[in-house]
């Protein structure tokens, strides 16, 4: 009997139309997303768990922009190499990777292998790569960097992105520390004339979380085309240098733990300016025409205010180039450089597009150093006296700089 009534039920689920299911009137439910699968191949004796960072194309990352990572993916040691030796192996080794709930659209891969096994994601100091480090970058057939694309179909569904590599070479390996600096004073207040500081190379060494024992600052010309000359690619008659810097606007909303080093208008810590609404403030200030000095209006729209600034590196031309004048192919490493800002204030919203700010908006500002190898360092960070304590770091008060415009 038990039977013949389990038979009938089955017969009844067999005669029923699977009912149509319709998503809910919430958008964040009405919506679907793709993914990125791929292999991660590595030809390194490194060792150690990999990395991978997935960046919206229109943000790189550093060296070619600021952008922040969208999401990561851990694959372990054990996963990638098993109880392959150290001992000059280098592979090929192989793993595959998945990014689940990808939007349409372009994306960077990009990722490292932690060989120093101090990669913490959360804080600023102790998420990127250090000496010994391997990279690695989406490539091409022909290994050239490559752009990933999630489609939509024909009925507007996202098709995965398949067979991504993600090649990991010891070219790629960082060759130097992060570069960790101080200033040459304990604080800075802005005036009305440009002010001038130094930034020196510190080592920070503060086991097993925060080893930076050796940053070095990499000077370089910039010469994308070799022809031998500096580039100028803004046109303000000052060769291109590496590193870059950035004096950027820290937000003054309230202080509350780690909203001491939030940068304005990105106060959920996603890269992407904040948009106005949801409750989120916004601060927007007015530009001006330096030809005309004309005022333009708020426009309601968030700005991303840095200050004009640049290292002075005259004295470092003669180690820049070669005996015959021309740019050296290989970076000067320098223990120091000297920072310049000028009391203005720019809004870099639409890098393509930066508009002047109608005078400077008061605040603190942080500083970023970004070498060419893509490795930053900002202060003030996690260490300084603010948030030291809270994050279980030394304090160290040289890394809560600020530069403040009353």
């Amino acid at each position: 009997m038990r039977r013949m009534l389990f038979a009938l039920a089955l017969a009844g689920l067999a005669a029923c139309e699977v009912p149509p299911v319709f998503a809910g009137a919430d958008r964040r439910q009405n919506t679907s997303a793709g993914r990125i699968d791929g292999t991660v191949v590595v030809g390194s004796a490194a060792r150690g768990n990999v990395l991978l960072f997935l960046y919206d194309a229109a943000r790189p990352p550093p060296p070619t922009g600021t952008g922040r990572p969208l999401t990561f993916t851990v694959l372990t040691r054990e996963t990638v190499f098993g109880k392959a030796p150290v001992d000059g192996d280098v592979g090929p080794f192989t793993a595959p990777f998945t990014f689940s709930l990808v939007a349409p659209g372009q994306y960077l891969v990009r990722g490292f292998i932690d060989v120093n096994d101090d990669f913490i994601p959360w804080y600023s100091v102790t998420s990127e790569m250090n000496v010994g480090d391997v990279g690695g970058v989406a490539v091409d057939a022909n290994r050239a960097p490559l752009t990933v694309t999630v489609e939509l179909d024909s009925d507007g569904n996202p098709v995965a992105a398949v067979d991504v590599r993600v090649l990991f070479a010891d070219t790629l390996a960082a060759p130097v520390d992060r570069p960790a600096f101080e200033a040459s004073v304990a604080s800075l207040t802005l005036g009305s004339a440009n002010a001038t500081i130094e930034l020196s190379a510190k080592a920070i060494v503060l086991p097993p979380l925060v080893v930076e024992g050796s940053p070095v600052f990499l000077a370089s010309l910039v010469d994308s085309d070799g022809d031998g000359k500096p580039d100028d690619a803004n046109a303000d008659n000052v060769p291109d240098f590496w590193p870059h810097v950035v004096v950027r606007k820290i937000s003054a909303s309230p202080a509350q733990f780690d909203s001491v080093l939030l940068d304005e208008n990105d106060l959920d810590k996603n890269g992407v300016l904040d948009a106005p609404g949801n409750g989120i403030p916004i601060a927007d200030y007015e530009h001006i025409n330096l030809t005309t000095g004309a005022t333009i209006a708020r426009d309601g729209a968030p700005d991303l205010v840095v200050l004009a600034a640049g290292f002075d590196f005259a004295t470092l031309m003669p180690t820049l180039v070669d005996e015959t004048g021309k740019v050296k192919s290989t970076p000067t490493p320098v223990s120091k450089l000297s920072l310049v800002i000028k009391p203005q204030a720019i809004d870099m919203s639409n890098p393509a597009h930066p508009q002047f700010i109608k005078g400077v908006p008061s605040g603190r500002y942080a500083i970023t150093v970004i070498q060419s190898t893509g490795q930053t360092w900002r202060v003030p960070n996690e260490l300084g006296p603010e948030l030291a304590g809270f994050k279980g770091f030394f304090e160290m008060s040289s890394q809560g700089f600020v530069i403040t415009v009353p």
